[in-house]
């Protein structure tokens, strides 16, 4: 391949991936938003097709060729419960962690979502700030023997984020799906040693919305097992028809949809109040009505309040208590360029009034001689996907051209040369 080709930056559509514990996000550079989302998860069954019964009878680990394995990617097809799948997820603690899962999920991405063969794209991923060398090196690995692309650049999710501000220095607030952190970026590069990270996030919310849900006694079978259901007045007991399988539902898919459920109910329920829960307050405010899928509904007041202020109200792991602990641990020069440009970002930030309250948590933990600026982008897409968004810009941008790694220096230098490109 021509180097004119690679460092032309427009003849050619670099790719875009920003991978976290929700889902993967995928698509072109210079496009606003990403072409898919795709669930961090797979389903794996097996195959239906058993030839030979009794050869597998006595094998109680089912046999790891991978032909008899089936796997199952993409909302389509994990929303459908089938015999014994099981649901795994490729991340953990932010970093992808089963690499064959992870392949799956990239040989769907090129065949069904880009439809384009991978060595004709140069890649960008985002990753998380905490990410290891040698999974660095993995992935660099991966997508150029595996994938042949032309070249490759990972960058640091909170440096994106910042990008997809407008901001090249910025305090950087992601509060995603397994944990928040507040990342300092300076210049566009991270200051890693002042990162700090709270394992409240999205998933933590659904987790004692569940809890508090199951309290009630509220049914919380998901819609795709629902027949049919009769319209109830408020609070009555739910009415409806399950479906029938002629299998045993498996505990992993059962969990993942009930989530889903559940999700649905912190999205549109859940508020942080203003300042810290006040029982008085709360009361005082309108209730919010919600449906679930068996059709029961009812009003929810102040306890959509009492749920979402988990992620306010801890002395160590507050978002408000992270993100001024991380300032203070940068340099005393940088800290007035870090608070006039806090960015906000990732799909758990979009609870309401997360980013009114995360900005008066922070004003009283502001040195009264800083000026302090929140940036939130209204959007719910360019909040979700931040980190995709400034990569979809990083990439396009004609200076970025000659910063890839090619697939000549990595035959020439091998996967460490990641290290010294993408610091």
């Amino acid at each position: 391949m021509s180097s004119g080709m690679l460092y032309g930056g427009d003849e050619i559509g670099a790719l875009v991936f920003d991978p976290g514990h929700h889902s993967l996000r995928v698509g072109y550079a210079q496009e606003d938003t990403p072409k898919a989302e795709i669930p961090s998860v797979i389903g794996v069954a097996p195959e239906q097709i058993k030839l030979e019964p009794e050869a597998k009878a006595d094998d109680s680990n089912v046999s790891s060729t991978p032909s008899s394995w089936k796997h199952y990617i993409d909302t389509i097809y994990l929303h459908k419960p089938r015999p014994n799948m099981e649901l795994h997820s490729y991340m953990k603690d932010g970093m992808i962690e089963n690499w064959d899962y992870f392949e799956k999920m990239m040989d769907y991405s090129y065949s069904k979502i880009i439809q384009s063969e991978s060595h004709f794209h140069p890649v960008l991923f985002s990753e998380s700030p905490w990410n290891q060398r040698q999974k660095r090196e993995k992935l660099t690995e991966i997508m150029f023997e595996k994938y042949k692309v032309p070249a490759f650049y990972l960058v640091k999710n909170a440096a994106l984020a910042a990008f997809a501000n407008g901001r090249a220095t910025a305090l950087v607030i992601d509060s995603g799906a397994t944990h928040t952190s507040a990342v300092p970026v300076l210049d566009g590069y991270v200051i890693s040693n002042a990162v700090v990270k709270s394992p409240l996030g999205g998933d933590y919310l659904v987790l004692r919305a569940r809890e508090m849900l199951e309290s009630l006694g509220i049914d919380l079978t998901p819609s795709v097992l629902i027949a049919n259901k009769e319209v109830i007045r408020d609070k009555d007991k739910p009415r409806y028809t399950k479906k029938t399988f002629p299998f045993e539902i498996t505990n992993s898919w059962m969990t993942y949809m009930t989530k889903k459920t559940v999700q649905d109910f912190q999205q549109s329920v859940l508020q942080v109040s203003e300042s810290p829960y006040d029982e008085r307050v709360a009361a005082s405010i309108p209730m919010v009505h919600h449906e679930f899928p068996t059709g029961y509904h009812q009003d929810f007041g102040p306890e959509r309040f009492k749920l979402a202020e988990g992620l306010f109200d801890h002395a160590m792991l507050g978002a408000g208590y992270i993100a001024a602990t991380s300032a203070g641990m940068c340099d005393v020069d940088i800290r007035p360029a870090l608070y006039s440009s806090v960015v906000l970002t990732g799909g758990n930030s979009l609870v309401q009034g997360f980013s009114d309250r995360l900005s008066k948590d922070l004003s009283s933990r502001t040195p009264g001689s800083m000026r302090l600026k929140m940036i939130a982008a209204n959007g719910t897409v360019e909040r979700r996907f931040g980190a995709w968004v400034g990569g979809s810009i990083l990439a396009s941008i004609g200076t970025f051209q000659q910063m890839w790694m090619s697939m000549q220096e990595y035959q020439e230098c091998g996967k460490a040369q990641i290290d010294r490109k993408c610091p």
